[in-house]
């Protein structure tokens, strides 16, 4: 009896769990056959997939019937507005010619540079620029920078939102990288964690997850869990945590340190799978509202001005705070384990989209994988995990607007690299530069990335360099 009971209670959940509502019965209700069927089939699955069919057949028919009243609804702003705007059509096609860019560096593919050019045929596109450090990517290449007219790209922002790169700055003796060199291993050992699978057993508590922004979006309440747990903890691929040589060559008063060499802790990763599911999402969101030529099926747009834009919007922003949570806890675990003071911090985001002025006019500014240069404005870009790094300040060059590479760029795919290089190449390489690797992989061989120097002169234009970093010890993803 007991058995009996427990089947037909989960088959209860089961079947409540999955809202059976298709589009033939939004039809049936007076929905026109467009879009805002497709809208709010997902709205009502996401958010009230175990609630009674009839009684989500009455909230879609209310806000069939006063679309007006339910604009501003959180939840079913996106519904009303698309019921609002159906009988209205957007611009999809490409235009014939392509915005005004330029294209910085010269070691760049054509297919990098041909993805480029196909953003910059969109109907909301301002300007364009590409990165010495550029190479293909899905849709826009990395190193790509275009500013569009109100509306955000999520594919141009990237699947790892707010990937970030920062560097602490300790009062520690440089001398002690080798004096003590386990001691420092250890602390990586025991206080990083990489790929899907790794998380702290104890999760620090956080201010961000006090924010409120997470109960207004149902996608970021769901996901609240996963990014409490992932706290600290970085990506696969190219992420990494390392220590090594900060060198000051050049004082600033924002850093605020003499000429010198100093220890440093330096991280690389991003929003983790809460920015992945959130990009996921929305870009899927767009894809579907936005069809474009195909081409450019991953350059689709969410407006700014709509419910589904201004949602990606809030959880983008929301992803980059905790991308920057993440490297705050890693540096704090690191710090705690091998002692001394964070005397300066230098960090900034890559893979993120900003509202800024350009040509006195607002224009959002996406930046896969490319480093904000306004004026003044530090930042830190990295070469290999043997190669050195570059403490930069920004000089706002408009033709890049106001942007620089974020990293030396590859030179081989992952998959050539699996055929290029065997682990003997790497610590032949590795023993060269006097650098211990923990974990890493063939398809982040230092002979993957392009030549950090070269980079670096192709951007003299964009940046300052104010100091250098030197990974000694190098944590990564196995």
């Amino acid at each position: 009896m007991r058995s009996i009971i427990y089947c037909l209670t989960i088959y209860y959940f089961k079947k409540m769990g999955n809202l059976k509502i298709k589009g033939k019965d939004l039809l049936k209700l007076g929905y026109p056959n467009n879009q805002s069927v497709n809208i709010a089939l997902e709205v009502m699955k996401r958010n009230f997939s175990t609630k009674n069919i009839h009684h989500v057949k009455s909230i879609l028919k209310e806000i069939l019937m006063n679309p007006k009243d339910f604009e501003n609804d959180l939840t079913f702003g996106q519904i009303a507005e698309a019921l609002i705007n159906s009988n209205k059509t957007e611009k999809r096609m490409l235009l014939a010619n392509r915005v005004p860019f330029k294209i910085f560096g010269t070691d760049i593919s054509d297919e990098a540079k041909n993805q480029l050019y196909t953003g910059l045929k969109l109907p909301i596109s301002v300007q364009g620029a590409l990165m010495p450090d550029a190479h293909s990517g899905y849709g826009l290449p990395i190193g790509g920078v275009p500013a569009v007219e109100n509306a955000v790209i999520p594919y141009a922002v990237g699947m790892d939102i707010g990937c970030r790169m920062s560097l602490s700055i300790l009062d520690t003796p440089i001398s002690y990288l080798n004096g003590a060199k386990d001691k420092y291993e250890k602390a990586l050992a025991e206080n990083t964690k990489f790929g899907m699978n790794e998380v702290h057993k104890s999760v620090y508590d956080h201010e961000i997850f006090d924010s409120e922004t997470f109960d207004l979006i149902p996608i970021l309440k769901r996901l609240k869990g996963k990014a409490i747990k992932q706290l600290g903890s970085s990506g696969g691929g190219n992420h990494f945590v390392e220590f090594g040589e900060v060198e000051i060559t050049e004082e600033d008063s924002q850093i605020n340190l003499p000429k010198g060499k100093y220890l440093g802790i330096l991280s690389h990763s991003g929003s983790r799978g809460f920015g992945a599911e959130i990009a996921q999402y929305y870009s899927r969101m767009a894809t579907e509202q936005c069809p474009l030529p195909k081409e450019a099926q991953n350059f689709a747009w969410l407006d700014l001005d709509s419910h589904i834009g201004l949602e990606y919007w809030t959880a983008m922003n929301l992803a980059g705070d905790y991308a920057k949570a993440c490297h705050d806890d890693i540096h704090r675990r690191l710090v705690k384990a091998v002692g001394g003071r964070v005397k300066a911090r230098i960090e900034n985001h890559h893979n993120f989209a900003w509202k800024e002025i350009h040509h006195e006019k607002e224009v959002i500014v996406h930046r896969k994988g490319a480093t904000p240069a306004n004026e003044n404005e530090l930042g830190i870009i990295p070469g290999s995990m043997t190669a050195k790094g570059f403490i930069i300040r920004g000089k706002a060059n408009p033709e890049s607007l106001n942007s620089a590479s974020h990293g030396a760029g590859r030179q081989h795919s992952r998959g050539a690299c699996r055929n290029l290089f065997t682990q003997s190449d790497i610590n032949k390489e590795l023993k060269l530069k006097n650098v211990t690797l923990m974990g890493g992989s063939s398809e982040e061989a230092p002979m993957a990335y392009k030549n950090i120097n070269e980079v670096m002169n192709a951007q003299s234009d964009l940046v300052d360099i104010l100091g250098t970093f030197q990974p000694r010890i190098v944590r990564m993803d196995k």
